[in-house]
């Protein structure tokens, strides 16, 4: 079966372009993630964090009936 599909694959004229385009997406992609992580502001990280832990709070949803 992956003979099959090995001889499809070397038939198609300019397939080699495709894992280049694909692995070039993904490397921006997760350097544009790694930059975005870590330029967050620390501070609004240190509040999200301590959202779980604040008790007298109550978060109503837009969902629930009142």
């Amino acid at each position: 079966m992956f003979e099959q599909i090995k001889h499809n694959m070397e038939t198609i004229s300019g397939i080699e372009v495709y894992p280049i385009i694909s692995l070039l997406i993904f490397f921006f992609f997760f350097v544009g993630l790694g930059f975005w992580v870590f330029s967050y502001k620390k501070d609004k990280i240190q509040e999200m964090s301590q959202i779980p832990l604040d008790e007298g709070s109550i978060i109503i949803s837009k969902d629930r009936q009142q």
